[in-house]
């Protein structure tokens, strides 16, 4: 599914959805579409290794979760700012998010933002509306901001370094 909702110029906003069984065969479809998305828009090679090992670590940790039987949905949101992911399960009531150990700090330390916790079908992007618990992780990487414009000959703040 791709929404394509406006943006700054030069780089829409869209939004991509992708339903995925729990299973360990099949979690490497959220990498993959992670990694695309990434490198299409223009983060470095390290951002979007950092995307991926961050998106492994939330799929297994959501996948751990999740209630027999039911898929894995990531909800991509790309923008002129940055990416978002959210993923997120169906569970059983009462489940949260485990937000301890090592795979809670890897995401974390990978990610600007990244939040986690219970919330209902009908307030996730991609629930259509239905009922039921789920379990959600949202990470977010923002763009570098561009680069300043080169000096113009003869400002003082003028890179004066010449490559020989």
């Amino acid at each position: 599914m791709v929404d394509t909702t406006g943006g700054a110029p030069g780089r829409r906003t869209e939004r991509l959805e992708l339903r995925v069984p729990t299973s360990r065969t099949q979690l490497p479809a959220v990498r993959a579409m992670t990694g695309d998305l990434a490198m299409r828009m223009d983060f470095d090679l390290d951002a979007v290794e950092d995307l991926r090992l961050a998106v492994d670590e939330a799929s297994a940790t959501l996948a751990s979760v999740a209630a027999p039987g039911t898929p894995l949905v990531a909800v991509f949101e790309t923008g002129p700012t940055g990416l978002s992911i959210t993923a997120w399960v169906s569970t059983t009531e009462g489940t949260d998010v485990p937000r301890d150990g090592f795979g809670w700090a890897v995401i974390a330390a990978l990610v600007d933002s990244v939040d986690a916790g219970p919330a209902d079908r009908a307030d996730v992007p991609g629930g259509e509306g239905g009922e039921g618990p789920v379990a959600t992780i949202t990470l977010v990487k923002e763009l570098p901001p561009p680069l300043r414009a080169p000096a113009a000959p003869g400002d003082s703040d003028a890179d004066l370094s010449v490559a020989r």
